[in-house]
């Protein structure tokens, strides 16, 4: 599940437990240990992309980083 911070900008969370703690090394929550499937990580990543354009287009952010 992918849901807004207070900034606006996307997070994921489990959508089995709503925890929002995940090993990235075997794509399972922390809490509960249900596995987050590709294509959710796809659409975090999706809305990651969106909002950092959106960011850079009104100028209250520089380039990501990566």
């Amino acid at each position: 599940m992918i849901f807004l911070n207070p900034s606006g900008a996307p997070e994921l969370a489990c959508n089995e437990c709503g925890c929002r703690w995940f090993d990235r090394m075997t794509n399972c929550c922390y809490e509960c240990g249900a596995e987050v499937s590709r294509s959710e990580i796809e659409s975090f990543e999706s809305a990651l992309r969106v909002f950092t354009e959106n960011r850079m287009k009104s100028g209250t952010v520089g380039p990501p980083l990566l």
